[in-house]
């Protein structure tokens, strides 16, 4: 009994983990964009009983009341508008993502997405796993010239502040798993990031440090019975990444967000080595993502527990966990993959995950 405990980790994250999105269904784009939401909740139901049934603890909606993992959130929050994407750009598509830029004062005025929460959480026994995109993301792309505020101080109070009411919100909806998303640390590990940060006017230097303190400012107050879990990565749509570049110039930083667990991308050498889990500290969990979300080719099991006793050199082996290095589906396009490719990697997750643990 105690081995199957610490399999399961009884509470998040998981052992077997995975950062959200699935590939959506065929004709749920359209359905959404008639405003089909019997067509939605139906996909809901029946993604929600596939990841149950091979096995899964943290069940998600595969972000299927969504279009996009960040701007269905943020353009929600008052002050917020959306813009066509200057760059830097991601490569081996033409389509690129709009870009969310802050034009007035800053508010979580109504609530955002808490209905998808509620209905997620009518639909599952297991523990119901929500996904919204970190504060970093109201600043990143645009940087200093897309945020109208005169006093910059004053923004990242008001991004604090908007998030804690979110927070605050989908906990009262009974949500105890929150991950937010953040591409920022990660994408701020690529040098030609940081010269664009220094176009739009910021500091690429401190902006990890900034980051981490409004992430920690907008957990004040949480729950103590919520996890909230931070995912990182270089970029995922379509397949297509942006960013390059090891966690080292931003490792001290992130891991001082005040986040429990910590989501982070390892599948490609673009994510450098585990020498940056010598930060972690005490206590806090890292969810390895050593599975690919991007290609189709499934790893090797004795692969995967290499690469796993290699990051038990930095953190223990008893607050390490498995999962996809991204999600399947960042937006509604999908990866350039298969619904059998998906699957099979979030099976071979658990097969790993129960191999390592037990």
């Amino acid at each position: 009994m105690r081995r199957m405990v610490a399999f399961a980790a009884m509470k998040p994250p998981f052992r077997a983990d995975h950062v959200g999105s699935l590939l959506r269904p065929a004709g749920l784009a359209e359905a959404r964009k008639r405003g089909d939401r019997a067509f939605q909740e139906k996909a809901i139901l029946e993604v929600v009983a596939r990841q149950e049934a091979i096995g899964l603890e943290g069940i998600t909606d595969g972000e299927f009341s969504r279009d996009w993992w960040h701007l269905d959130f943020l353009s929600q929050l008052e002050g917020v508008r959306l813009r066509e994407n200057p760059g830097p750009i991601f490569g081996g598509t033409e389509e690129q993502p709009p870009i969310p830029i802050v034009t007035g004062k800053l508010r979580y005025s109504r609530p955002v997405m808490i209905d998808d929460f509620a209905f997620l959480k009518s639909v599952t026994k297991k523990t119901a796993k929500f996904t919204i995109p970190s504060p970093s993301m109201l600043h990143l792309r645009a940087g200093r010239a897309g945020i109208a505020y005169e006093d910059m101080e004053e923004f990242w109070s008001d991004a604090a502040a908007a998030y804690r009411a979110a927070i605050k919100a989908f906990a009262q909806a009974g949500c105890s798993y929150l991950q937010l998303d953040d591409v920022a640390f990660a994408y701020l590990c690529d040098a030609k990031i940081r010269e664009a940060c220094r176009r739009n006017g910021d500091d690429p230097e401190t902006l990890p440090r900034r980051y981490a303190q409004t992430i920690s400012k907008a957990l004040e107050g949480k729950p103590a019975g919520m996890t909230v879990a931070m995912h990182t990565c270089r970029g995922n749509f379509k397949s297509a990444w942006v960013a390059a570049g090891g966690y080292e110039p931003v490792a001290e930083a992130m891991f001082a967000s005040g986040v429990d667990a910590f989501f982070m991308e390892f599948d490609t050498e673009r994510a450098g080595g585990f020498e940056p889990l010598r930060y972690v500290p005490e206590g806090k969990q890292v969810v390895l993502g050593l599975v690919s979300s991007k290609v189709p080719e499934l790893e090797a099991k004795d692969f995967l527990k290499k690469r796993i006793h290699e990051a038990a050199r930095y953190v223990a082996l008893e607050n390490l966990c498995l999962s996809p290095q991204c999600g399947f589906s960042s937006t509604h396009h999908g990866n350039r993959l298969s619904q059998d490719d998906q699957w099979r990697k979030l099976e071979r997750v658990i097969e790993v995950s129960r191999e390592t643990w037990r």
